[in-house]
């Protein structure tokens, strides 16, 4: 398995990303729709490609992350592909919905200079469970320059909690999800590592 930077590949896997992407948060995207291959293709324009860490097996994209200086944007959404893929109502609802969600809303604390902000890690659903997120998150604290590092995730991602506490991650805050009905997820959590403690 090999981690590089999305915009080192020298292909196009925008798909193969959005893909893991879709697999990866379908609990959130489902009222979008159903079909995981028309959200794969609706959502595919919109990743920071300089920004995103892919792990790659062979050709196929077994894992997504991203890190940013929390001000940098992972995700860039535009209306036209989202209409084109999910119909004119759907996709403008879910321009209106997502773009709040993936852009404008802010963090429930300030980021500060020299913390980096992990977002979107995703597997692959057949390389789950061969640590493809340890090795992608490992290998963001090991090269990128930030001295600490926060993440958020779903309290009901229990697995994903007990991975992020393995690598040192510790939980600082929580907040109550607003739409928890929909989503399955009581609380957002916010993990935060600091470099110098062993991974």
């Amino acid at each position: 398995m090999k981690i590089i930077k999305a915009c080192e590949v020298d292909r196009n896997i925008r798909l193969q990303i959005s893909t893991v992407f879709v697999e990866g948060f379908h609990q959130w995207l489902k009222f979008f729709s159903k079909d995981k291959e028309k959200l794969a293709r609706a959502f595919a324009h919109m990743f920071n490609l300089d920004v995103f860490y892919v792990a790659m097996e062979g050709d196929a994209v077994a894992g997504i992350t991203a890190c940013t200086d929390g001000v940098t944007k992972c995700v860039h959404l535009e209306k036209q592909p989202l209409r084109q893929h999910l119909g004119f109502l759907m996709g403008t609802m879910t321009h209106m919905i997502l773009k709040k969600q993936f852009e404008e809303k802010p963090y429930p604390f300030g980021i500060t200079a020299g913390m980096g902000t992990i977002e979107f890690v995703a597997t692959a659903p057949a390389h789950r469970g061969k640590g493809v997120a340890k090795e992608l998150i490992g290998q963001i604290i090991a090269t990128e320059p930030y001295a600490e590092y926060v993440l958020e995730v779903a309290d009901t991602n229990t697995s994903a909690v007990r991975l992020y506490e393995k690598l040192g991650f510790a939980e600082f805050m929580r907040t109550k999800e607003k739409h928890s009905k929909q989503s399955g997820v009581n609380y957002l959590v916010y993990m935060k590592f600091v470099k110098g403690q062993t991974l």
